[in-house]
């Protein structure tokens, strides 16, 4: 403050004196209120990015056994990170709020200690309330659930045809797809594991009936995904399928889910369902954006952190909360009840 400054408020008349200390008064009601609204946006923001990372799908290597043609997640790289740096990531993604891990590929029976690594750090480590994978089955064994299965909330597998040949055509396997989709039920079943079939209905499918099947093999959950094309990796010139001949319209979609609906099991996926209502981690720990049509990877959690690498990751809260994606909340609540 200048001497000046200082001099002309000594002289100002007693009127003048009260305006300027109303004035200041005001002045500092705002930057208290300020200060205030930033602590509540801190605070509000760490909540909701809590709430906004419940689930994460890691797919920690993009190898993979089987030649699906429309593969979204294809083996752009053979990378995966190293183990210290995989449950670091994790542990910083339980600490934002993750209350399910969701382990995919590629296939991550690929990696099988590896994987059982990280299911049994989640469980045992992170205290983690819902391990799954996601496997097409080819590569599971009765070692691998002895060692590993009571680290292991939930897994799903991939069957998107009871036909043998349709699986061919798709490339899923050759031949032995449907036995190993029953053993892992088998498995499932002797370990306490819940047991779940992911399906992707396209063109070679979309007029199947699989009832008969599914009520056979009594999963938990089915759920039907409508196929979608991502640019660079599964449509446009640099990718290493092409999904062009087996997309389905909306209507064909709906008429397989129609055809299935006596299925309590049977959880539909459309294109508009799917494409923004996950938190996809890849290879590099990186969170992937969806939403212009390809996967946009972000900096690395590890770099960044949780709560910034998921601003960048256009994930759709609402989206994910539609399609029932906090379902695994009703496990929770029954076994607080137990």
């Amino acid at each position: 403050m200048s001497i000046s400054f200082v001099f002309d408020l000594q002289t100002t008349t007693n009127n003048e004196t009260m305006l300027l200390a109303v004035a200041a008064a005001a002045l500092a009601a705002v930057m208290v209120a300020g200060w205030v609204w930033k602590g509540q946006r801190g605070q509000r923001t760490s909540e909701s990015a809590k709430s906004r990372v419940e689930s994460v799908n890691y797919h920690f290597t993009r190898q993979c056994n089987y030649k699906c043609e429309f593969c979204f997640h294809t083996a752009l790289s053979s990378y995966v990170a190293p183990m210290p740096d995989a449950q670091r990531a994790l542990r910083l993604l339980r600490e934002a709020g993750m209350q399910k891990i969701n382990f995919a590929g590629g296939e991550p029976f690929i990696k099988p200690e590896f994987l059982g690594q990280l299911c049994r750090f989640c469980k045992t480590e992170l205290q983690m309330p819902v391990v799954s994978i996601v496997t097409n089955g080819s590569k599971i064994t009765s070692k691998w659930f002895q060692n590993y299965g009571q680290y292991v909330d939930m897994i799903a597998v991939s069957c998107d045809s009871f036909d043998e040949d349709t699986n061919r055509k798709i490339g899923r396997g050759s031949g032995t797809h449907i036995e190993n989709v029953y053993t892992l039920r088998d498995l499932c079943s002797e370990y306490k594991i819940r047991f779940k079939i992911n399906s992707v209905v396209c063109s070679y499918n979309k007029d199947e009936d699989m009832n008969d099947y599914i009520s056979d093999l009594q999963p938990e959950r089915w759920k039907v995904f409508q196929v979608l094309a991502l640019e660079g990796e599964n449509t446009g010139d640099t990718a290493l399928r092409s999904v062009d001949k087996l997309l389905v319209s909306d209507s064909e979609f709906q008429a397989f889910c129609l055809r299935h609906q006596k299925q309590a099991c049977l959880v539909p996926e459309s294109n508009a369902d799917m494409q923004n209502s996950y938190v996809l981690l890849d290879e590099y720990l990186r969170f992937l954006n969806c939403s212009r049509g390809s996967k946009e990877p972000t900096q690395s959690i590890l770099d960044i952190g949780v709560t910034a690498a998921l601003d960048e990751a256009g994930f759709d809260e609402i989206s994910y909360k539609r399609r029932g994606g906090n379902f695994f909340h009703a496990w929770q609540e029954q076994q607080q009840q137990q």
